[in-house]
């Protein structure tokens, strides 16, 4: 067998490997430096992060603000909710955005074009803030669970993605051999069409997975009960007040004094931040082989 020769390296190559390596790594650091900042901050004295002294290592190392954290009854309140509200959501959406795309994929369903197209107005027209807000309060779904469900279960941007995928990667041949065993459409959507779609359905799982969990706007809008608060409304009381935690800092309470919980003001901050992105650097892993697959749907055909 002839072996393959391979030219060598001349030194534009040699400088073009290197300048592709440096640039990768400044790109990793620009993205990995503030996750790894805030890790460090949320341990360190907040006067020495304040004046710049904390850059590499930390400094001050103490943890008062995990302490607070894990000891603050608003915190896992909140995370209660945003799990509930995120596993469900999540749901709920690829409960009605995975069947809506199969049918808007299938050529013999005339309706089709016309259904897509109102739907992609919807991505640029909308009713506003007002009119949305009375339609849900007149669906009697303020201030309740429901309305992180089921008012806003699709994207269209995700419907348009699952379509193309089921229009450009399952071939019609496979339908035609499964209906002359008398497959239905119900049949081949859960038996053939969803096993063979894992890509697609992990990418937009993790997309609507980080816009429950991020979702702070629909809380704000909707909902006036603390107990039902998400986790980013806590957060966001917390980094804007600074007046954290009751009975510990910032609340006046039997917990640090005033001046010893200002000292340790940004670390609870930064802790904060840190333990509500936790859930999702730890999700990502699982699915980010089916995520690489499917982020290139549509790019590259043929």
């Amino acid at each position: 067998m002839e072996m393959i020769r391979y030219r060598k390296k001349t030194a534009n190559d040699m400088i073009f490997d290197i300048g592709v390596a440096v640039l990768a790594v400044l790109s990793f650091l620009i993205v990995a430096y503030p996750l790894y900042f805030i890790c460090i901050a949320s341990i360190s004295d907040s006067t020495l992060v304040a004046t710049g002294k904390v850059l590499l290592f930390p400094k001050g190392i103490s943890m008062f603000g995990y302490k607070e954290i894990l000891g603050d009854s608003r915190i896992w309140t909140g995370y209660r909710n945003t799990i509930v509200y995120t596993l469900l959501g999540t749901f709920v959406n690829l409960l009605f955005t995975l069947p809506a795309a199969y049918a808007l994929s299938r050529p013999e369903f005339r309706a089709r074009r016309f259904l897509m197209f109102m739907f992609v107005i919807t991505m640029f027209f909308s009713g506003g803030l007002i009119p949305t807000y009375l339609l849900i309060k007149g669906l009697h779904m303020t201030n309740t669970m429901w309305v992180f469900i089921f008012p806003f279960c699709v994207n269209v941007f995700n419907l348009i993605i699952t379509r193309t995928f089921f229009e450009t990667s399952l071939p019609k041949e496979l339908y035609e051999a499964a209906s002359i065993d008398g497959c239905s459409h119900f049949k081949f959507f859960s038996s053939v069409a969803l096993p063979l779609s894992r890509a697609v359905v992990s990418v937009i799982a993790l997309y609507y997975l980080v816009a429950h969990w991020n979702d702070f706007f629909t809380a704000l809008v909707y909902i006036r009960d603390n107990e039902l608060q998400p986790l980013q409304i806590i957060l966001r009381d917390i980094l804007l007040s600074n007046q954290v935690f009751e009975g510990g800092a910032g609340g006046g309470g039997g917990g640090a004094s005033g001046g010893y919980a200002q000292q340790f003001a940004d670390q609870i901050k930064y802790g904060v931040i840190l333990v509500s992105t936790l859930p999702i650097l730890i999700v990502y892993p699982f699915i980010q082989k089916y995520f690489e697959k499917g982020v290139m749907i549509g790019s590259v055909k043929g």
